[in-house]
């Protein structure tokens, strides 16, 4: 077994980041049962702090426990059936990784690739979504792998105005860029996805 201390690093990407050592300390605190009423203070107060980032009032925020690739499988896990028809906007990895994800869990996925390093045309995308029938949108709100923002608000409008869910991945751009969601739209108007 090897006893070799972990070196120290600063890291400073998107993720891996340094952990401060008010929560190591904090993480070294005895386990709580998930119904301890503890534990409900604490996920109540999580979700209070996540509704302030996000810009949201929607209950339904919550946070998973997980890598963001683990949240991103939830989301797409939750929403594709197998015959679901989505769209997914490819700038980067990531956009290509929920793609892959919806494949694999059945959605007829129609792919609308942008160069790396910019951001996808919204006249493709929505003519994607009008050609295919989606009942899913997807995409990358800040590409990890290119740097690339992808504005949401066009995004938002054509799932609503096509019936769609808009299906986003806010891990890059989360605390990094502003992120309205009431203000936008999302998580409203949109219908739930089924298989036709």
């Amino acid at each position: 077994m090897n006893t070799a201390p972990v070196p120290e690093r600063l890291l400073l990407g998107p993720g891996p980041s340094p952990v401060p050592q008010r929560v190591l300390q904090a993480m070294a605190s005895p386990v709580l049962g998930h119904l301890d009423p503890a534990f409900l203070a604490v996920m109540d107060e999580t979700m209070t702090l996540l509704r302030q980032a996000f810009l949201t009032t929607n209950n339904l925020t919550i946070p998973i426990s997980g890598t963001g690739s683990g949240g991103m499988e939830a989301a797409v896990m939750n929403l594709i059936e197998p015959g679901t028809p989505a769209v997914v906007v490819t700038a980067g990895y990531f956009g290509e990784r929920i793609a892959e994800m919806a494949r694999r869990a059945g959605a007829d996925v129609v792919t609308v690739p942008a160069p790396w390093g910019r951001p996808a045309d919204l006249l493709a995308g929505e003519d994607a979504v009008r050609g295919s029938g989606a009942r899913v949108l997807a995409a990358v709100h800040v590409e990890t792998s290119t740097g690339v923002l992808q504005p949401l608000p066009p995004l938002v409008d054509i799932a609503h105005h096509h019936g769609a869910f808009l299906l986003v991945d806010t891990v890059t751009s989360l605390g990094g860029v502003e992120l309205p969601l009431d203000d936008w739209g999302v998580d409203h108007g949109s219908p739930a996805p089924s298989a036709a």
